[in-house]
């Protein structure tokens, strides 16, 4: 009897056990609804939408799309090449070309300070006509033609201004002069030579331009009067 009851006693807490089982796995597959429920990422999406959500590190490239990409990569790679190197040419050939361009610019003084030591001597009263000055001013002029020829062996050309009408790329006006015998905008003077360096210009002329003779008013009637006040005298 007492086995009996042990027997019964047994399949009691194992019969309890399994409900208790049951339960657990009732209770878990509701959870589990109410979380797929809740979370929007765990509905089920279009193709579209997962190739979205996708990174392009997720995504597969097929063979031929691998192969057009590294042909588009080679190619920007060959054509940034090339540009540098046109690049590194064109700066070659300015150093080469024009590499001494400042230091002739600066060179352009001296020329300067000849003419104005010229044209000092030249209007010195104690030294006019006198031999002194004749062969200072030869001096001057020798060395001055010296340094022109210098220039010219480097490519250095002085700018042909007088006479020349008034071009902004290789002159620049300084003074106007009126002047009926020329046209307007004529170069009649140079103050400062301006200076090329092959296809560039190293200084712009300084130059002084013609412009049309205009009287003035005042002028014209005082003219008109004094020939009035000149005919009165007559009559008289």
């Amino acid at each position: 009897m007492e086995k009996d009851q042990n027997s019964n006693t047994d399949q009691n807490k194992s019969n309890e056990k399994i409900s208790n089982l049951d339960d657990i796995s009732t209770e878990k597959t509701q959870v589990e609804e109410k979380n797929k429920e809740q979370s929007p990422k765990e509905k089920e999406l279009s193709p579209e939408e997962k190739n979205k959500e996708q990174s392009p590190k997720e995504k597969e490239l097929s063979p031929e799309e691998k192969i057009k990409d590294l042909e588009d990569k080679v190619t920007r790679a060959l054509a940034e090449m090339e540009n540098q190197r046109r690049r590194y040419e064109r700066e070659k050939e300015d150093a080469f070309e024009y590499g001494g361009f400042a230091f002739a610019r600066e060179n352009l003084n001296l020329i300067d300070n000849l003419e104005r030591a010229k044209q000092s001597l030249e209007n010195d009263e104690t030294l006019k006509n006198s031999e002194a000055l004749k062969k200072t001013l030869e001096h001057l002029e020798i060395i001055n033609k010296d340094l022109i020829s210098i220039f010219k062996k480097n490519n250095i050309e002085p700018i042909d201004s007088i006479n020349k009408k008034l071009d902004p790329n290789f002159h620049q006006a300084m003074l106007e002069v009126e002047n009926d015998q020329k046209e307007p905008g004529t170069i009649i003077q140079e103050i400062q030579k301006g200076f090329m360096m092959k296809d560039r210009l190293l200084r712009p002329a300084l130059v002084g331009v013609t412009k049309k003779f205009e009287k003035k008013q005042n002028d014209a009637k005082k003219d008109e009067k004094n020939e009035q006040n000149q005919e009165k005298s007559i009559k008289k």
